[in-house]
């Protein structure tokens, strides 16, 4: 072989060249050129010893006469192309007629090239080197495709190993808020809490103050993902009611016994806390509210939170609240106060962001506006079956039950103490 002809050669084993001809002249003069050139080659005298060649070790390329007796060039491509193989095979078709017709039968049939007969030594050797260019791309993509299939399925071992983990972490964070309807004598408490993904960034909760107050609050953090999910489980230890030493809303009066301490007090030291020791990007929003189940007079901070809605027994809604600044984002952030009265038959509505802002299909927020008619609607309604109405509707409202962020919810319901 000369060094040319090596040049010419990809690394590797030769390519195999099937060369199919009635023809013995003809095999051995296409044979010694292919050989010549660096080729390994097979020769068969019809397109049945053809096949028998195909189906033992499939040919990298094959140059096949159009007319022989017997099976054809034209059904040999047709056969061949219909063998199931892992790697592509090229076929060159040999034929001294020109016609057009006949060139496009055997295009439909799988052959790749055409060459006419008495065929010319160097367009043969251009048409065999254009093929293994093709035959080289095709093996390069076939290895990069099974490259990728082994990636993907590498990475779905790593996506179900997740996916355990997170179902297993929802089932935790939904322990968070074990109890959804607590009574706590002259008012009840409902929580919802339904995030968008397997863990969210939602929390919300009730706890006992003493025997005649008690703490509620409603939390979004920012985003809705892993990251989130654990600065909640960070902070419901913050607001533990079966843990009130760690609870950072209760202290201990001048008897020992334990009362709240100021809301803007409390969100003004989880800011700090955020601040200082978290270190985290994301902030939150909050609504903390004090209770007193003698007279219905509630203490409430909001930070940054949707306002909260009093409803009133005669079924009228009122939003109150004044914004104020999301928590963990400014040091010297202010959090103020504000109070409502609550009597017998009224409620207290606090809810996260993913209530208000749920979108229909042109786009259009539920707002304020959407959530007063949605309470409305629920006006004779309490504790989960509330919440349950509340949902069909949001899922009414928007056009499907996936929601595109945490949905979360507090429903304080005063009855007075008697």
């Amino acid at each position: 072989m000369t060094r040319a002809a090596r040049n010419d050669k990809q690394t590797g084993p030769p390519e195999t060249v099937l060369v199919v001809d009635d023809s013995r002249a003809q095999r051995r003069l296409l044979g010694s050129y292919l050989t010549r050139w660096g080729y390994q080659v097979v020769e068969a005298g019809s397109g049945e010893e053809a096949l028998t060649h195909c189906t033992d070790a499939g040919p990298d390329m094959v140059i096949s006469d159009w007319m022989m007796p017997g099976m054809g060039g034209l059904e040999l491509c047709r056969r061949f192309r219909q063998m199931r193989s892992d790697r592509y095979g090229y076929f060159i078709m040999l034929t001294s007629n020109s016609d057009k017709d006949a060139v496009a039968r055997g295009l439909d049939v799988g052959a790749d090239d055409f060459l006419t007969k008495p065929v010319n030594a160097p367009e043969l050797r251009a048409r065999i080197q254009a093929g293994q260019r093709i035959l080289t791309m095709e093996r390069e993509l076939t290895g990069k495709n099974r490259l990728i299939s082994a990636t993907l399925a590498e990475m779905q071992v790593l996506y179900d190993a997740i996916d355990r983990d997170l179902v297993e972490a929802r089932k935790l964070q939904q322990s968070l808020v074990k109890d959804r309807f607590i009574r706590f004598g002259g008012a009840d408490v409902s929580l919802l809490l339904q995030p968008a993904g397997h863990v969210g960034g939602d929390l919300v909760g009730a706890f006992a103050v003493n025997d005649h107050e008690i703490g509620v609050y409603s939390i979004d953090v920012s985003g809705h993902g892993i990251a989130s999910a654990l600065m909640i489980a960070r902070l419901a230890t913050c607001f533990s009611g079966n843990s009130p030493k760690q609870n950072m809303a209760l202290c201990r009066d001048g008897n020992g016994g334990l009362q709240m301490r100021p809301p803007a007090e409390v969100v003004k030291a989880l800011n700090t806390l955020i601040l200082n020791e978290i270190e985290t990007e994301h902030y939150l929003t909050i609504l903390l509210a004090r209770c007193s189940l003698a007279t219905g007079q509630v203490t409430m901070t909001q930070a940054g939170h949707p306002h909260p809605a009093v409803q009133r027994s005669d079924g009228s809604i009122d939003f109150v609240g004044e914004g104020g600044l999301p928590v963990g984002l400014l040091g010297e952030a202010d959090f103020t106060e504000f109070e409502l009265q609550l009597e017998p038959g009224d409620r207290l509505f606090l809810g996260s962001d993913g209530i208000t802002e749920c979108e229909n299909p042109a786009g259009q927020m539920l707002e304020d506006t959407g959530l007063r008619r949605l309470l409305r609607h629920s006006h004779n309604l309490s504790g989960n079956r509330f919440f349950e109405t509340l949902l069909w509707d949001l899922t009414e409202f928007c056009g499907d039950t996936d929601f595109s962020d945490d949905i979360s919810a507090v429903l304080l319901e005063y009855h007075g103490q008697g």
